[in-house]
């Protein structure tokens, strides 16, 4: 536990620098619970539309903090560690992805969220899991779709609208860890739990599940149902909002294949209060983006919320 001296020092800076803090619930419970607004990468990205702060703190990922900044170019938007990346944001260079989009000019190209400034401005529409079905129904049935860069959610989507998406082979390190052999023991052990998990996960794992949403969908589903036992496959960082919301119910982690903590994502827990306290007292470090690049990103992410609103 930390001490209220830092916890302090936050709550000071952030008033001296007209800072909002934004918080995925991915990252550690104590920072989930400094912030001002906690939420998926859907709810993050219209409440960085919303805010009259001079100061977005992000406590997130790299691609989240971008996203912030494409929103607001008159802000300064910081992250507390320039070194949380992402695994799907990684795996899907833009160079190497405005040439596959190249050979492919008749698609319509919808980006999920997780990917970098660069891709978002080569992509028709983002989307985030929580919208990604509806931004996929949005398109007409006869013109042919591009997704990237999750290969996974794309799977998962082409599953359950019926359309054929041309998938980009990008996949989450956490979500892929998952093991179908661990969770069927586990469900073995807790034959009344229900199984809730993020599309993100492969699709054997999909397969087990109760309930496959978004992130808050995943939430939501176990304030509103009468279970009282939740396998949640997903990253371990959003069961702190869910047992807070449902204090009476019980929440399992699925396990990952090793002996390890695999179900953590090692980039989001990089927002650690210490983090969190060197941004809002340095104003470091500050994500920039070359403002041709910002503007070709931001209509793609206008397009999904407006798809969203």
């Amino acid at each position: 536990m930390h001490d209220d001296p830092l916890v302090e020092a936050i709550h000071r800076l952030r008033k001296e620098r007209n800072a909002v803090l934004l918080a995925h619930y991915y990252v550690d419970g104590e920072v989930q619970d400094l912030a001002d607004f906690v939420g998926d990468s859907l709810q993050l990205s219209q409440a960085a539309v919303k805010t009259t702060a001079d100061v977005i703190v992000f406590a997130g990922v790299h691609f989240m903090a971008e996203t912030a900044k494409i929103l607001n170019p008159s802000r300064k938007v910081i992250l507390p560690d320039l070194s949380a990346g992402c695994s799907l944001a990684e795996g899907c260079p833009s160079d190497k992805f405005a040439a596959f989009t190249a050979r492919h000019p008749e698609h319509y190209v919808i980006s999920y969220i997780n990917c970098s400034a660069g891709v978002k401005a080569l992509s028709d529409c983002i989307c985030t899991s929580s919208n990604a079905e509806k931004i996929v129904r949005s398109v007409p049935a006869e013109r042919p779709i591009l997704f990237a860069p999750d290969r996974n959610l794309g799977g998962w989507l082409a599953k359950k609208t019926g359309r054929e998406l041309l998938l980009w082979r990008g996949s989450c390190l956490v979500h892929e860890t998952f093991s179908e052999r661990k969770l069927i023991a586990l469900k073995a052990r807790h034959p009344e739990a229900l199984v809730l998990a993020h599309p993100e996960c492969e699709p054997a794992l999909l397969a087990m599940a109760d309930y496959i949403g978004s992130t808050s969908g995943i939430l939501q589903y176990s304030q509103k149902s009468p279970a009282t036992t939740f396998i949640v496959a997903t990253e371990t960082g959003i069961l702190h909002q869910m047992q807070k919301a449902s204090p009476g119910k019980t929440f399992l982690p699925a396990p990952p294949e090793g002996n390890c903590h695999c179900n953590d994502c090692p980039f989001m827990k990089k927002n650690t209060l210490e983090a969190v306290h060197h941004a809002l007292e340095t104003l470091t470090p500050e994500i920039t983006l070359d403002e041709a690049l910002r503007v070709k990103a931001l209509a793609p992410i206008q397009r999904m919320l407006e798809l969203s609103a």
